[in-house]
């Protein structure tokens, strides 16, 4: 299939009728859903959901167990959670979501919070709520290192003078390439966007996962695949194939990354805030983030000092 695609920032990127007769005495209301913390209290267990394959925010390790970033944090507020609850022997359940259903998993309570790679949006806000921003991220983009210098440039937006001539190259350019990304991110939705606005015609097809969308730039059946920056730099870094792969510089998006959270239950989002506040300017926070990402740059320092609330 053959989407519009753009090069903006890619390349240049009733009320009822009234009742006659006896009134009828009104059902009672609803009982409330309980909250996260009453559910906790009542089973004894915290749920919580991680992505086997969003490396290095959430995945499965070696030995099949829930490691990341994301997942550290969550070990955080866990203990938090027992605390609060009073549950000594709170159990804590790792539960595995894929992008097609981490969302609707935090929405009908199949788990109390998301260890994953989520970005903040206004949408998503409509479903679940969010904690306080975890880490700074946004779309990057990922080519074969023996990809042609043109689609480089191109992407990487290195001609600063947008005349028509080059205009009309780049667009010739693109309208070449088969892009991928996973559907239903915000890296899917970015590409899309930008090519409704600029009428751009290539290829975009979807990726089933981070691995395969990886998989697709090494086998050249994609020309280059967009997600988290992050996780394509981990996937370079990691992967057999990476000397053959190439993240670029540029940057497309600025997005805060946070952990989806029942919506409403303002007692809950108020927990894991303080806890990954705590977390933050904790003395061994450093060497987390360090672990994950390697040394944190004065960018994201002052990304923390900003989102680590006082008491």
């Amino acid at each position: 299939m053959r989407y519009v695609a753009g090069i903006s920032a890619i390349a240049l990127l009733a009320l009822a009728p009234a009742a006659f007769g006896q009134a009828k005495k009104a059902a009672p209301a609803a009982k409330p859903a309980a909250s996260t913390l009453e559910r906790v209290k009542s089973s004894g267990t915290l749920k919580l959901g991680y992505r086997t394959d969003a490396r290095p925010f959430s995945f499965k390790d070696v030995s099949g167990n829930p490691t990341g970033y994301s997942v550290d944090l969550c070990r955080a507020v866990g203990e938090a959670v027992k605390s609060k609850a009073g549950v000594a022997d709170l159990k804590v359940e790792w539960v595995p979501v894929s992008v097609d259903n981490q969302l609707q998993a935090v929405e009908q309570h199949d788990i109390d919070a998301l260890c994953a790679a989520v970005t903040v949006t206004l949408g998503r806000r409509e479903h679940v709520d969010f904690s306080s921003p975890i880490v700074p991220g946004g779309v990057g983009v990922v080519v074969r290192s023996d990809s042609p210098k043109r689609l480089r440039s191109i992407l990487n937006g290195e001609a600063v003078k947008y005349t028509p001539t080059w205009k009309a190259i780049a667009l010739n350019v693109l309208r070449e390439q088969v892009f991928t990304a996973v559907p239903g991110t915000t890296a899917e939705q970015w590409v899309k966007e930008r090519g409704r606005e600029f009428q751009v015609e290539f290829a975009l097809t979807p990726a089933s996962s981070y691995e395969s969308g990886i998989q697709a730039v090494l086998d050249r059946k994609a020309s280059a695949f967009f997600a988290e920056r992050a996780i394509l730099l981990d996937a370079v870094m990691s992967h057999k194939g990476g000397d053959d792969l190439t993240v670029l510089d540029r940057q497309f998006t600025y997005e805060r990354l946070a952990l989806p959270i029942q919506r409403g239950d303002d007692d809950f989002r108020l927990l894991v805030d303080r806890a990954l506040s705590k977390e933050f300017q904790s003395a061994g926070y450093r060497g987390t983030y360090s672990k994950w990402f390697g040394e944190p740059n004065e960018k994201s320092e002052v990304f923390f000092r900003w989102n680590s609330l006082p008491e």
